[in-house]
């Protein structure tokens, strides 16, 4: 209860700002949305890849490997709408040794608000 608690309030781990964020994917970090694909289908971050917080509590060991990482994809940035979802999704990857799980402070909002860009829906 204790390590949610720290997760959720921003002591579990690292974390960056948007704009940190896109900088580190220009250097091969993959970003992973950890949001549902209705909220996903509304707007992300281009380059994104969805990979929804339920998928992730239903099979946490093999949830990234879902994904098809190139190969050497170390850093892996989180984001959900606010940066909650996002921090438990960090919280239960943890234990993958093999990437480095990073939060985006804020999620899409900070994201939006730092004006970087932001797919239109999809309809």
């Amino acid at each position: 209860m204790i390590g949610w608690l720290k997760t959720l309030f921003g002591l579990g781990g690292a974390q960056v700002p948007a704009d940190e964020a896109a900088a580190r994917m220009r250097d091969s970090a993959a970003l992973v949305d950890v949001r549902e694909p209705a909220e996903f289908a509304r707007g992300h971050a281009p380059g994104a890849r969805l990979l929804p917080l339920s998928r992730i509590r239903a099979d946490t060991s093999t949830a990234i490997e879902s994904l098809g990482l190139p190969e050497g994809t170390n850093d892996v940035l989180l984001v959900c709408q606010s940066g909650v979802r996002s921090r438990i999704a960090q919280a239960m990857l943890a234990k993958d040794t093999r990437h480095r799980c990073v939060n985006i402070a804020g999620g899409m909002n900070a994201w939006a608000a730092a004006g970087l860009p932001v797919t239109p829906p999809h309809r």
